[in-house]
């Protein structure tokens, strides 16, 4: 077994030499030293050279009362977006404001909220948090990647690229969307959660006064595009100076209310009923109205030409019965019969 070492005491094997610093003097009796250079560790440089300057943060969250819809494109977004940053519903009751300070405790300077109203009204708001400006749109014809199923497939934190209809630059009130949109959509540079690639675009179209949204994959191959979804139609309402309120700067004169619309549809249903009661009453009283007598035209008699009289017969004997009969066979067995008496009478 061995021998256990007392405490202090020297160990039994070899004692470890202490190296000498490069350049001291050896020590005086020793053995004779090789002197060791010393060596140099490279460390690898980094991957992104760069710094993470730009620190936009963005807050995605809704108020409650969303639909399935709605919440699949909120967590949509999150992924597109891999600078963005997620918070619980907001109660109704509190006033939007209130989401300035929402922003601030999450550090965060930008925001995108959705509002729903009615269960089946989307609103959603841009906001530059906390000095403003404020966008609100109305939401429609929601799509969400889930339900859309394309082909395409993008780098998940990868850094999109953003393509703007040539609207954008013609408008005051779309050149300060575009600079929101800008802000709020692009990824930093050298962010910690973006990938350094650019693989997929943001697309944002002015059709119909609306601004579409639609997301499309960059391929490699031919360089052509791909839609990976999700895709939403931005309806402008007003543009606020401060961050969810404010002064005014824009409010859309195009801009239809969704109560407006469906009372106006039902204003249409309701009049194509009264129309439908009224043609109902018209036919009714040209039922009930006398009739005007039109004069006899003696023209009328001349092409009609009397029918031959046929003199009336009498018939003053009962005719016979015929027998019911369902046998075919039978039937003729009884013409037969009768046939016969009626020869051997006339012989």
């Amino acid at each position: 077994m061995a021998a256990k070492r007392k405490r202090g005491a020297p160990a039994a094997g070899k004692a470890k030499r202490a190296r000498s610093a490069p350049g001291e003097a050896m020590p005086e009796g020793g053995p004779p030293e090789r002197s060791v250079p010393p060596q140099e560790c490279s460390i690898p440089p980094p991957v992104s050279q760069g710094k993470w300057k730009n620190k936009e943060r963005v807050l995605i969250f809704s108020s409650r009362g969303i639909n399935f819809r709605t919440r699949h494109l909120m967590q949509d977004l999150r992924t597109l977006m891999p600078h963005s940053k997620a918070d619980t519903k907001m109660d109704r009751k509190d006033q939007l404001f209130v989401i300035n300070e929402v922003c601030e405790m999450k550090n965060c300077n930008k925001c995108i909220f959705f509002e729903a109203k009615k269960k089946q009204d989307l609103y959603m708001w841009f906001s530059n948090t906390p000095q403003g400006p404020s966008a609100k749109f109305l939401v429609q014809n929601v799509h969400t990647l889930a339900e859309l199923k394309m082909t395409g497939n993008c780098l998940r934190g990868s850094r999109p690229l953003l393509s703007f209809d040539p609207m954008f630059d013609r408008e005051p009130h779309y050149a300060l969307l575009k600079e929101l949109f800008i802000q709020i959509f692009c990824t930093p540079r050298y962010h910690p959660k973006s990938q350094p690639f650019v693989d997929h675009v943001f697309t944002f179209t002015i059709t119909d006064e609306r601004i579409w949204f639609r997301n499309y994959q960059i391929i490699e191959e031919d360089a052509s595009l791909v839609e990976i979804g999700p895709r939403f139609v931005l309806n402008l309402i007003k543009i606020f100076q401060g961050s969810f309120g404010g002064p005014t700067l824009y409010e859309n004169p195009h801009y239809q209310s969704p109560n407006m619309h469906r009372r106006l549809i039902r204003l249409s249903v309701a009049a194509k009923f009264r129309e439908k009661q009224q043609v109902k009453e018209v036919q009714k009283i040209k039922k009930k109205a006398t009739k005007v007598l039109v004069k006899e035209d003696p023209t009328e008699v001349v092409f009609e030409t009397p029918a031959e009289e046929k003199p009336v017969e009498i018939q003053l004997v009962k005719p016979e019965s015929k027998p019911i009969v369902k046998d075919k066979k039978k039937l003729r067995k009884i013409q037969r019969k009768k046939q016969k008496k009626l020869f051997r009478t006339e012989g």
